[in-house]
C-alpha cells in the first residue's frame, strides 16, 4: 500500500510540471508564477482556499485571451453592429424619401406619384439584386440578406394602404353602434403573402443547385473561354458558358433541370397572373381615354373594322390576316384592339347620356357588344400566345397614373 502511493504521488509530481499556477494578487493586480513540485503538492493536498484552479498550457496552442481583451472584442463587434445598424436607418430614410418626394430630391413637386414611385423602387431592386444571377446556383447570402432587408422596407409601406369598412363598437352602457375601421386594401392582404410565397419558391429553386456537380461554368481566365466565346454568335454575350461532360448529363440531371424549369415557369405564370388582374382592375386614367380616337374604326382602320365586323367572325382567320413578324408589330396590334374595347365600352355604358352624342353613329348597341366580346377574344389569344411582349399603352398609362392613398398613422402625436 505504501508503495502504491508513493508510485501515485511520484505520477502527480511529473503531470505538475506542464502545469502553471495562477495566482491573485488583490492589491498587485493578476500575475502568474510558477510553483515548485513540493509546494504543489503541499498546497493540492491541504486544499488551500488562495489558490486558483490549474490551467494546462498545451504546447501548440497560443493561451487564453485576457479578460480585457475579450471584453475589446465584444465591444468592438458591439461597435460593428451599431454601426450596420446606423448604416441601414440612413438608407431605409433615403429610399422613403424618394418615395414622398416622388424621386424628386429636389423638392420642386415635380416627381411622380406615390404609386409609381413604389412601383419603380420594387423593380429597380429586383433587377438589380436578380439581374446578377446569371448562374444555376444559390444567391450568395450577402445578396440574399440585402433583397430580404430593403424588400421588407418597402412592403412596410402597403401597411398603410388601407380601404373603411364597417365594424361594431360596444359602448359603455351595453349598446352596439357600427362604425367604419381602417383595414388594409383587400388585394394588397391577398396578393402580397402570394406573391411572397411565391419569391420564396423561387429562391429555393436556385438552393436546389448547391449540390449538382455536371456540369460548370467557364471562368473569364480559363483557356477554355476563348474556344467557347468562338462558337457562341448569339447575341447573349454576357450569360456564362457552361461546361459538361463530353458524354452530355445524365438523365438524372436532365430530369432535375426540366423539374426546376417547369417549376420556375409556374412561378412566372402565377406571378403575371397576379400582375394582370391588378391591371385589370385599375381605372382608367383621363389622358387615356382623351387620347382615343373618336369611333372603333378610326382605332382599328378600315380593314380590320372589316374583319372583326363580319357576320361570320373566326379569332384564328383572323389573326392569320395580320403582319405579326415583330414585337413592335404584335404591340401595335394589341393597342389597337384594346382601344377600340375602351371605346365600345364607354358607348355601351353612357348611351342614354348627352356626354355621348359626339360618339353617336349608326351601329347599335348589340353590335356593339357582339364587336367589343370579339376584341376581347383576339386580345386574350394575342396574351396566351405571346406572354412575353411589352406592355401594351393601357398598361403603362395605368401604373403611370395610378394613384394610391397612403394612409400614415402616428401613434402617440397630438
Amino acid at each position: 500500500m505504501v508503495r502504491a502511493s508513493e508510485q501515485e504521488q511520484e505520477s502527480y509530481r511529473s503531470r505538475l510540471f506542464n502545469f502553471k499556477w495562477r495566482n491573485n494578487d488583490n492589491n498587485a493586480g493578476k500575475q502568474a508564477k510558477s510553483i515548485s513540485v513540493e509546494s504543489g503538492l503541499d498546497e493540492a493536498a491541504t486544499g488551500s482556499q488562495e489558490a486558483e484552479p490549474l490551467t494546462i498550457i498545451h504546447p501548440n496552442k497560443a493561451p487564453p485571451l485576457s479578460r480585457s481583451a475579450a471584453d475589446e472584442a465584444a465591444l468592438a463587434a458591439a461597435q460593428a453592429r451599431e454601426k450596420q445598424l446606423l448604416a441601414d436607418m440612413e438608407q431605409m430614410k433615403e429610399r422613403f424619401s424618394k418615395l414622398l418626394l416622388g424621386e424628386d430630391n429636389s423638392g420642386g413637386g415635380k416627381g411622380v406619384s406615390s404609386a409609381l414611385a413604389l412601383s419603380n423602387a420594387i423593380t429597380n431592386l429586383a433587377a438589380s439584386v436578380f439581374g446578377e444571377q446569371r448562374r444555376l446556383e444559390p444567391m450568395p447570402a450577402e445578396r440574399r440578406a440585402r433583397w430580404r432587408r430593403e424588400i421588407d422596407w418597402l412592403l412596410a409601406v402597403t401597411d398603410y394602404v388601407v380601404e373603411f369598412a364597417p365594424s361594431q363598437q360596444k359602448n359603455k352602457d351595453g349598446t352596439n353602434m357600427e362604425i367604419m375601421t381602417t383595414r388594409q386594401r383587400t388585394d394588397l392582404h391577398m396578393n402580397i403573402p402570394a406573391l411572397k410565397k411565391l419569391d420564396a419558391m423561387l429562391i429555393d429553386c436556385l438552393e436546389k443547385f448547391k449540390d449538382q456537380s455536371e456540369f460548370s461554368y467557364v471562368s473569364k481566365d480559363s483557356p477554355d473561354s476563348e474556344n467557347a466565346n468562338a462558337k457562341r454568335n448569339d447575341d447573349k454575350w454576357w450569360i456564362p458558358t457552361v461546361k459538361v461532360p463530353p458524354d452530355g448529363l445524365s438523365e438524372a440531371s436532365r430530369r432535375f433541370l426540366q423539374y426546376q424549369k417547369d417549376c420556375v415557369n409556374q412561378v412566372l405564370k402565377a406571378a403575371m397572373a397576379i400582375n394582370a388582374q391588378v391591371l385589370f382592375e385599375m381605372e382608367i386614367p383621363e389622358s387615356y381615354i382623351d387620347s382615343l380616337p373618336k369611333n372603333g374604326r378610326a382605332s382599328l382602320g378600315d380593314q380590320m373594322y372589316r374583319n372583326i365586323t363580319v357576320d361570320w367572325f373566326d379569332p384564328d382567320q383572323f389573326l392569320s390576316t395580320m403582319d405579326m413578324s415583330s414585337e413592335h408589330k404584335i404591340v401595335d396590334l394589341k393597342n389597337r384592339i384594346e382601344a377600340s374595347i375602351v371605346i365600345w365600352k364607354r358607348k355601351m355604358v353612357h348611351k342614354d347620356s348627352k356626354s355621348a352624342a359626339p360618339w353617336a353613329s349608326g351601329v347599335s348597341l348589340e353590335k356593339r357588344e357582339v364587336f367589343e366580346e370579339r376584341a376581347e377574344t383576339i386580345l386574350l389569344i394575342l396574351k396566351q400566345r405571346y406572354p412575353g411582349i411589352s406592355q401594351s399603352s393601357l398598361d403603362i398609362s395605368k401604373i403611370q397614373f395610378n394613384k394610391v392613398i397612403i394612409n400614415f398613422q402616428f401613434y402617440g402625436s397630438p
